[in-house]
Formats: structure tokens, sequence, C-alpha cells
């Protein structure tokens, strides 16, 4: 059995639920937290309860907690205010949305480096993500990096208190060479300052911007697996942000991590490895969209310049 907590982060797919609910089983967890969303119409009230009921489907000796809400929240406050709760009740846990399907090396994976980094200030979060696309760039079992990624990931309380939905230091930080120093990257500089913005003024319904900018406010790494453990099978037309592969990353193969786990001698961020995500996913999914936007301004501002001609 597992010792160390799974929260399940679900809402209307009963589905997937089911899929990455069959894999918690097999790891057998003494506590399974639940967080659910609300439905946002009433045609959507069957899904949230069906989905809900995967969780009947719990037979092995297990302490099952549940929070669901009676109305939609939305992406934002739900996750947020979910994981509040959890760690109300766990030093630490490993968390799954409801489309994130582990391995079953995910969990002791999870659970050894909960423990050897429980103290350690300097890493905010486990992940079972690798986006390296069969580079490694260390005979190591994992490396650390900036990058939160969030499709199958552990932490702690102590960490996650730090986590301010509102972002409140941004305005000040922004004005500063903060980012700059950080990510030493002027193209990622360009583009997670834009993200910030837009996520601090309320434009994206999303928690997990804010979760990046408060690990990154505390100079803190994330640990990344050398092999992927964790396949997101949620892509498509009723998911809430994931609806089109754009990065080429949906339901990526998962691979074997060898035990005992090969540690890292120092606690360094992979400059090169972060340096290729950037270039190969976060910078692809960008670039389009804000060549739209440069051009929508600039037709915009030759439209209006037109019309004061007149």
């Amino acid at each position: 059995m597992l010792d160390i907590p799974v929260a399940f982060l679900i809402f209307n797919r009963p589905g997937v639920t089911r899929r990455v609910f069959a894999e918690i089983a097999r790891a057998r967890p003494k506590r399974l937290l639940v967080v659910a969303d609300g439905p946002r119409s009433a045609d959507e009230a069957e899904k949230c309860v069906a989905a809900r009921s995967v969780i009947d489907q719990v037979d092995w000796d297990c302490e099952v907690l549940i929070n669901f809400s009676d109305v939609n929240l939305g992406c934002k406050r739900r996750v947020s205010s979910g994981l509040d709760w959890v760690f109300e009740h766990c030093d630490g846990a490993i968390i799954l949305e409801d489309d994130c399907l582990p391995s079953q090396a995910f969990f002791p994976y999870c659970a050894e480096l909960l423990e050897k980094y429980r103290d350690d200030d300097r890493v905010m979060m486990i992940s079972g993500n690798n986006f390296q696309f069969g580079r490694k760039h260390s005979p190591y079992s994992y490396y650390f990096s900036r990058y939160a990624h969030i499709w199958g990931w552990a932490s702690w309380r102590m960490a996650w208190r730090r986590h301010d939905i509102w972002m409140s230091r941004w305005p000040s930080l922004r004005e500063t060479s903060w980012l700059q120093n950080l990510l030493d990257d002027p193209a990622a500089v360009r583009h997670f300052r834009e993200t910030f913005d837009r996520t601090y003024d309320g434009q994206i319904d999303t928690w997990d911007y804010q979760w990046t900018f408060t690990c990154w406010a505390h100079n803190g790494l994330t640990v990344l697996p050398n092999v992927n453990l964790v396949s997101n099978i949620g892509f498509g037309a009723e998911a809430t942000h994931t609806k089109v592969d754009i990065y080429g990353v949906a339901e990526l193969q998962v691979g074997k991590i060898e035990t005992p786990l090969r540690h890292p001698p120092f606690v360094m961020q992979d400059k090169d490895a972060d340096r290729f995500t950037f270039e190969r996913l976060i910078s692809k999914g960008t670039e389009r969209p804000s060549l739209y936007r440069r051009v929508w301004r600039r037709l915009r501002n030759s439209v209006s310049s037109l019309a004061g001609g007149h």
C-alpha cells in the first residue's frame, strides 16, 4: 500500500476519471482525497455525478475524504481551494487531475523524493512529467527545473502555503530585473511577463501560472524525471484547456525509472533542459498567437488612422 496520500481532482469526464482512478487503485493509497467542481449548467450535472460515482469503487483499506462543490467555481478557484483543503489534512500529497494517467513507477518515485526533499526549501515540488522527448542531460534519475509541470505532481504543505492565487507581489516585481535575472532569456522574459500580466488581470482562469509565479518568487525548483511517468489523456473538445495538442504532448508514452533512484549530487537548475523545454514547447505554443496580436494591432491602428483622416 502507498503511505503518501493521493489527491484526485475531478470534474465532468467520467471516462478519463475511471482510467486514472484504476491506476490509483493499483497503488492502493491509505488516504484518498477527492476534489470536485460543480456543474456549469443543468446539462452538465449528470456528467459530474457520474465522475463522482467513480470514487464509490474504492475496494481497499482506504480513508476517503471528499470536497465536492455544489456550484461551479472554475479552474482557478476550485483547484486552489481544493489544494488548500488537501494540505490542511496532509503534510505532503501526490496530486493527479482526472486526465493525468500515471505509471505505477510514478507513485514510489514521488514518495521517495517527498521524503528526501521534505526539509529543502530549494525544492517546491516533484513532477512526473518529462518533455525532453528522449534527450537525457545527465546519468541521474531526475533533474531540477524552473518549470512547474503539473500533469501529475507532488508537494508539501509548507510549499503550498506560499501559494498566492492573487499574485500580490507581481506588480512590484514586474518593475524590477527579477524576471530577467531568473530566466536569462529575453524571449522567455517577454513570454512570462505577458502571461503573468494576463493572469494577474484575471484574463486567464487558471491556477497553475500563479503556482509557477509562487515557485519562482521563492527561487524554487521542480524535480523532473529523466523519463516521462505521466501521460495526459484528456486532450479533446471536452477539455477545459487542452483542446488541441499544439505541443505534441498528448498521451505521451510513459517509461520505466530504475530504482533505487540515482540522485544528482547538487540541487541546481538544468539550464540546457529548460532551454529546450522553452524552445520546443512554450515558445512554440505562443509565437503564433503573439504574431496574430501584432498583426491585429497594426490593422486596428491603420483603420483608426484612416477613420481619422475622414
